[in-house]
């Protein structure tokens, strides 16, 4: 049998990463563009300080305060960073109540960081009692939305039968479905579990993932 780690807290963060090349930021201009309702603006001041980037020294309290701005307005992706700020005490003092609100809000608006992120709070009982069956409802949601990491956990935790009854063969679906995604440990895992399942039922799982990843693709 498979079992999950919950040693360590892997959240999922939206952030954008620096360019090798970049440009020096104009954070005046983007203050003004921001203050006229410019939400690429506000995102654009809230990534430079968040990451020190374009000449701009890293600030995560002024991070936080765009990020903030930006996530009062009701942007999925700004309360999922401002969730990951409180949850790792960036820019203000660690609150895993409000990093739990925040990507309520998100998740709530089927970001799938987010939900992510509440899977693995439950699932590791991080500020709150272990609760395998809540975070496999949010494993779900973002498993659904394309979230690769998300998959392999729900595929881990059907097989498992964590949070639910065992279901091998929806567990090596997902499993299949993440590994196809391009995830590694799913790719590591089922290579494992190769030797100990039985072909048809991987055979059925592959053809389950295929057409899950078929229908998907047709939707996006």
């Amino acid at each position: 049998m498979i079992r999950l780690l919950r040693a360590a807290l892997i959240l999922c963060a939206v952030l954008a990463q620096p360019s090798v090349a970049q440009e020096r930021i104009d954070t005046e201009g983007l203050r003004i563009r921001s203050e006229a309702g410019d939400k690429r603006a506000t995102r654009a001041l809230a990534e430079a300080y968040y990451l020190g980037r374009g000449g701009v020294e890293q600030d995560f309290r002024e991070a936080a305060r765009w990020y903030r701005h930006l996530a009062s307005q009701g942007d999925a992706r700004a309360q999922t960073s401002l969730g990951l700020m409180y949850a790792n005490g960036l820019g203000f003092e660690k609150n895993l109540v409000e990093a739990r609100r925040w990507w309520s809000l998100a998740a709530a608006q089927n970001d799938a960081g987010a939900q992510h992120n509440l899977g693995m709070v439950f699932l590791a009982g991080q500020g709150v009692a272990p609760d395998p069956a809540h975070a496999l409802h949010w494993f779900q949601g973002a498993a659904k939305h394309g979230h690769v990491q998300s998959q392999r956990i729900l595929g881990l935790m059907f097989y498992d039968g964590e949070g639910t009854a065992p279901d091998r063969l929806q567990g090596l679906t997902w499993l299949t479905i993440a590994a196809e995604n391009g995830e590694e440990l799913a790719q590591q895992t089922l290579k494992m579990l190769a030797e100990r399942v039985d072909a048809e039922q991987l055979a059925q799982a592959r053809a389950q993932a295929h057409e899950w990843l078929k229908e998907n693709a047709a939707t996006r």
